[in-house]
C-alpha cells in the first residue's frame, strides 16, 4: 500500500516529529519519508483531510463481537471495520461468544476471521471451560494458538482456589490471567449501583463492596502466587486505592477502566434507559473522580470501550431483564476528549499494548505504518448515524462529543471513512 499523507500534525511523544505538521510518505506499508513538504512523482494516493492529526495506532483491551454464535449482535469482519473507523488498529477480543472461545481450535478460528484485515485481532481465551468457573480451560494450548490473555468475560471466579491455581499455572508460560471484579454473592441480583438512586427507582442494588472484596481477594492471591494479573473495568474509588497499594508493593498487576464509567453516574437511570445497564454498574461522582485521578497518576493502566453489542430484542425490554452492555468503539475518542487533553487522550488510547503482547510502534522513518488519523477539534452530537456496529446499544447517543476519527493505516492497508 502506497500513500502520501499531506499536512498532518503528529501526536506521538516517541516520534522525532512530535507536534510538527508534516507530510508522511508511505511505501509498501512502511513510512519511507517524513518532511515538511514531499513531492508525489509516483502519483500515489494523497490523503488530505481537515485539521488532520496522526498518532500511532490505538489499542482496546476489551471488545466483544459476538461471533461465533451471536452474529445477530456483531460479526468479526464488521466489528473490525467498526474498530478501524473508530481509530483502533488493534483490539483484544473477549471470549464472549457461543460457543465460548476456550480451546486451541476456537482461537485459531477467530484469528482466521481477521486474516488480511487492517485491524489486528488479539484473542482472549476463556479462563475456565465454557466460562463456567468449574475447571481451567486449555490455557497453554490457547497460548500456543495465539491467545494473549485468559478471561471469563464479566463472570467472576467465585472459587478462590481455582483463581490461585490459574495464577500459578499461567505463570509457567508468562500467561496473563484476568479476573472480573465482582463478588457475586454480594452483588446478588443487583442491576444498578446500590445507592440513593437505586433505592428511589426500586432497582436491586449492586454495591461497591462486591467489587472491592473481589479485588482485595485477587490481590492477596496474586501476592501469594507471584503470578501475572489484569483486573478489567474497575469502577470504584476503593478499588483504585487497593490497586495503588498493590503496585506500591511491586505486585505484577494492571487494571483498566471502561470509558463510560468515567463519564456517567447512576444519575442517568431515572428514565430506565437500558443502554445505561452495564457491568460493573455506573457508580457515583466520587467514584468517577477517583477513576480519573487513577488514570492521571498511573494507578489505572489503560482505558477500554468495553464494546459489547447487544441486539434490540435483549435491550428494548424492562430494565431488570435487559442484558448488560453498551457499544463504545465509535464514541471512545470523542468521549475521552470531554475530560482530557488531546495529548492525554492519545496516551490513554495507546497504553496497555505491551501487557497484551501488542507490538508498539512510533511515527518515524523506516517504521511499519500503524497510524490513526483524526481531527481533535470537531464537535458534534453522537447519533446512530455515527454507528457502524450492527447493534446500536450506545449510552452515548445524544451526548456532545469532541473529536472525530477518519480511520487507520495499518498492516499495509488503509481504511478511511
Amino acid at each position: 500500500m502506497n500513500a502520501l499523507i499531506k499536512s498532518a500534525t503528529i501526536v506521538d511523544s516517541k516520534s522525532d516529529f512530535h507536534n510538527e505538521t508534516v507530510d508522511i510518505l508511505i511505501e509498501k506499508g512502511h513510512i519511507s519519508k517524513i518532511s515538511k513538504r514531499i513531492a508525489n512523482p509516483n502519483n500515489y494516493q494523497e490523503i488530505k483531510l481537515e485539521n488532520l492529526h496522526v498518532s500511532q495506532g490505538w489499542f482496546d483491551s476489551s471488545v466483544s463481537f459476538g461471533e461465533p454464535g451471536y452474529e445477530e449482535r456483531e460479526t468479526i469482519p464488521n466489528g473490525l471495520k467498526t474498530a478501524a473507523y473508530s481509530g483502533f488498529t488493534s483490539v483484544a477480543l473477549n471470549a464472549n461468544s457461543n460457543p465460548v472461545i476456550d480451546s486451541y481450535a476456537d482461537i485459531t478460528f477467530v484469528k482466521s476471521k481477521a486474516n488480511n484485515h487492517a485491524v489486528s485481532l488479539y484473542p482472549i481465551g476463556a479462563l475456565t471451560q465454557l466460562s463456567e468457573s468449574e475447571d481451567l480451560a486449555e490455557l497453554f494450548d490457547m497460548s500456543n494458538a495465539g491467545a494473549v490473555a485468559f478471561y471469563d468475560y464479566q463472570k467472576p471466579i467465585s472459587n478462590p482456589n481455582l483463581m490461585k491455581i490459574a495464577l500459578q499455572y499461567a505463570s509457567n508460560f508468562n500467561g496473563l490471567v484476568c479476573s472480573f471484579p465482582q463478588e457475586s454473592r454480594i452483588s446478588g441480583l443487583g442491576v444498578a449501583n446500590e445507592h440513593i438512586n437505586s433505592t428511589k427507582l426500586g432497582l436491586k442494588g449492586n454495591p461497591a463492596l462486591a467489587e472491592e472484596l473481589q479485588v482485595a481477594r485477587d490481590l492477596f492471591l496474586l501476592e501469594y502466587t507471584e503470578g501475572k494479573l489484569h483486573i478489567p473495568t474497575i469502577s470504584t474509588a476503593k478499588s483504585v486505592e487497593l490497586i495503588r497499594a498493590a503496585k506500591a508493593k511491586k505486585l505484577n498487576v494492571t487494571c483498566s477502566v471502561a470509558i463510560h464509567n468515567l463519564m456517567f453516574t447512576d444519575a442517568v437511570l431515572p428514565e430506565f434507559d437500558t443502554n445505561y445497564k452495564v457491568l460493573p454498574p455506573l457508580r457515583i461522582q466520587s467514584d468517577c473522580d477517583a477513576l480519573i485521578e487513577g488514570l492521571k497518576d498511573g494507578t489505572i493502566d489503560m482505558v477500554t470501550s468495553d464494546h459489547n453489542p447487544i441486539d434490540i430484542e435483549h435491550k428494548k425490554i424492562e430494565f431488570d431483564y435487559a442484558k448488560y452492555g453498551t457499544i463504545g468503539l465509535e464514541s471512545a475518542f470523542g468521549a475521552l476528549q470531554n475530560n482530557f487533553t488531546t495529548k492525554k487522550t492519545i496516551s490513554l488510547l495507546t497504553q496497555g499494548k505491551s501487557r497484551f503482547g501488542v507490538k508498539e510502534s512510533t511515527i518515524n522513518e523506516g517504521e511499519m505504518a500503524d497510524l490513526t488519523l483524526f481531527n481533535p477539534d470537531a464537535t458534534y452530537e453522537f447519533s446512530t448515524s455515527h454507528i457502524t456496529s450492527r447493534s446500536k446499544n450506545s449510552m452515548f447517543l445524544g451526548s456532545k462529543l469532541k473529536g472525530k476519527t477518519y480511520g487507520i493505516i495499518a498492516n499495509d492497508k488503509m481504511l478511511i471513512k
